[in-house]
């Protein structure tokens, strides 16, 4: 038996996610994966999901499910945002790696969750990093579930500050902020991590993807293969100095919460019906609204630390 902490990853499969998938495998019990629809074309996010978990050497050891392919309120054929744009074609870069050898497991993502956190009760922690589609609909089908759930930790929304996909909205919040809304208001232990403490810590620069590729492991290597359409992207998008690792920073937050040196409880909360603000998270610092403080809010990290932890994982790899 592993001394690890339970987790299951709740992902949208592309560049950044594979790493976060990485530093979860390093430093949890992963008890399986979960598939929701977000970045690129739902099939091709359970393959990278699934070939991430091969360059980690876990192949079939770790399950994989599908979940919901479409936002909560999505009619008909209506297709969400996906950003191929961000990640490249295949969501890895445009590096169209090998089909990997594990397959998809036959259940679903919604009832895998749920009967998992009721087999484990307080023990299997969450780590989100897309949009909250499954979560919001495991929660619907069985609210007993939530008191089970120790701590869920959200990478999304911003605190007050500007966002990835529109100028007011971070892309996980932005595809589904229905669901976003069910889940902050799930009455789960909730740490948020926003876009914005990834532009202020995450980023990975010339300098630093140098120091990658000088480890010379199969896990650098991989790093910067599905980077590389986000390093251009960024530089000519959001005038951004290099890659940057929302995603990734979260596992590493769940996994040594030292790492976040400032943090607040707020009551937060998704704007989903305004013409220019869907997906906007609002984060009532200064408590105006008088409403109850239901999430921690990541407001600093320990950058050094994060780098540390990531050139960890990527050392591991080989």
């Amino acid at each position: 038996m592993s001394d690890k902490r339970k987790v299951i990853i709740d992902t949208d499969t592309a560049a950044d996610d594979t790493i976060a998938i990485l530093t979860a495998l390093h430093y949890f019990q992963v008890e399986g994966v979960m598939i929701t629809g977000g970045n690129v074309q739902f099939d091709q996010q359970v393959e990278n999901a699934l070939y991430t978990i091969q360059v980690a050497g876990k192949s079939g050891q770790v399950p994989v499910y599908k979940g919901y392919e479409r936002p909560l309120m999505s009619i008909g054929e209506q297709e969400h945002r996906t950003v191929e744009d961000v990640h490249g074609k295949d969501g890895m870069g445009d590096s169209f790696f090998d089909k990997a050898v594990q397959a998809p497991e036959k259940g679903h993502a919604v009832d895998f969750l749920i009967d998992a956190v009721h087999r484990n009760p307080g023990e299997i922690h969450l780590i989100a990093i897309a949009p909250l589609t499954n979560i919001a609909m495991a929660l619907k089908k069985d609210p007993t579930i939530a008191p089970k759930i120790p701590h869920l930790y959200i990478m999304g929304g911003t605190n007050n500050a500007l966002g990835n996909i529109t100028p007011s909205a971070e892309y996980n919040f932005y595809v589904d902020p229905e669901a976003a809304r069910i889940v902050l208001h799930s009455g789960i232990p909730i740490t948020m991590v926003g876009w914005e403490m990834c532009t202020q810590y995450s980023i990975m620069d010339d300098a630093d993807h140098e120091e990658i590729e000088a480890l010379g492991t199969k896990g650098s290597k991989f790093f910067q293969d599905v980077n590389r359409v986000v390093m251009r992207f960024n530089k000519s998008v959001h005038r951004l100095n290099g890659t940057t690792h929302p995603d990734t920073l979260l596992a590493a937050v769940a996994a040594d919460e030292k790492i976040m040196t400032k943090s607040n409880l707020y009551h937060v909360d998704v704007e989903t019906a305004g013409e220019l603000t869907r997906g906007y998270s609002v984060v009532d610092i200064n408590n105006r609204l008088e409403r109850p403080r239901n999430v921690r809010v990541c407001e600093a990290i320990d950058r050094s630390a994060f780098k540390d932890m990531l050139f960890e994982v990527l050392k591991a790899i080989n």
